[in-house]
């Protein structure tokens, strides 16, 4: 399967963020190995019951017709064979106001046995789905009804600095629509993403929030996606990950029970713990390290570059942490 490949770049007010993209061609017979089974259906969007006449059926015993649909991700790609719900719909609302649902169906291609009339058909694959309306005739045949999709898949990774891996266990994505409400709000597509999965969306720009960590280390990207091809982005975090060490001399042992507190260079707490040498990714920038033991209070001023993970020692000796600080 030959690649095509490009890069983009996309900048926040307050990080750069790198991604590296490459859309390659999505053959829909192939769907089964190339996407894993799709997660529970969104909710179907139709259009609004009062937007067309619908035809009932006139015959109270219609002869059965059969009824057969297809789904394609481009217009002249080949069916998708895998993936696939199936929904048919009737046009009149029920008593609560909704559109029953008279019919399901599973995986590639769907044969229905339907009487004459209008109904909704809804297909989804994934994230991305389609709803069209077709007339089932009283006399005569319905030729095959084919869907188009309109779908493409998307990949997401993320890497620290230029080239540090991050473990997928401290990343996630949301995917939003690139469309700003007038709450100014955006309509979330897709949350708590892993890396490496395969999300089935319809074409267009999605609006990406990567989370590495649980503190401040956040980009966002604005990324296309193309029906018919798998697109990779690989966005960069301006981020570190840091252990936090409380030690009475330059890497001595970690001190148990110790409160830690970080601040930010404007003095705000963002990140706070408990123990002896925990954890935490911060954006690049400058820091303070608080730490509390035995009701003393020790800190340290620090700067995080990208990629770079490394220890941040305390030191309970004052001087000593003076002279640590300068340094």
């Amino acid at each position: 399967m030959p690649p095509f490949r490009n890069s983009a770049s996309w900048h926040t007010a307050c990080f750069a963020l790198t991604a590296f993209i490459a859309a390659s061609p999505l053959h829909a017979q192939n769907e089964g190995s190339a996407f894993p089974a799709p997660p529970a259906a969104p909710a179907v969007d139709l259009p609004p019951i009062n937007g067309f006449n619908p035809v009932p059926n006139s015959n109270p015993n219609p002869d059965l017709k059969d009824v057969r649909l297809d789904a394609v991700l481009t217009d002249e790609g080949p069916a998708v064979q895998h993936g696939l719900t199936w929904r048919v719909f009737s046009p009149i609302p029920g008593g609560d106001g909704k559109l029953p649902l008279l019919a399901t169906s599973e995986g590639g291609s769907a044969d229905f046995q339907l009487g004459s009339g209008e109904y909704f058909i809804n297909v989804v694959f994934g994230r991305a789905g389609a709803t069209k309306k077709i007339r089932v005739p009283t006399d005569g045949s319905l030729p095959k009804q084919v869907m188009n999709l309109d779908a493409g898949a998307l990949v997401l990774n993320a890497v620290s600095g230029s080239d540090v891996r991050i473990p997928p266990k401290e990343l996630t994505f949301s995917i939003y629509s690139s469309d700003v409400k007038e709450d100014g709000e955006r309509a979330l597509v897709s949350t708590d993403v892993k890396p490496s999965t395969v999300v089935r969306l319809n074409s267009g720009t999605y609006h990406i929030v990567s989370d590495y960590g649980d503190v401040n280390a956040v980009i966002r990207a604005d990324i296309q996606v193309e029906a018919g091809k798998m697109t990779e982005a690989t966005i960069q975090h301006r981020a570190a990950k840091l252990t936090l060490k409380l030690v009475s001399e330059a890497g001595g042992e970690a001190i148990a029970d110790t409160k830690w507190s970080i601040l930010a260079s404007s003095g705000d707490v963002i990140s706070e713990s408990v123990g002896a040498f925990p954890t935490v990714v911060l954006a690049e920038g400058n820091y303070i390290a608080i730490a509390r033991n035995k009701d003393k209070f020790y800190q340290r001023d620090f700067n995080v570059q990208a990629g770079v993970n490394t220890d941040i020692e305390v030191l309970l000796d004052r001087d000593a942490q003076a002279q640590n600080t300068a340094d």
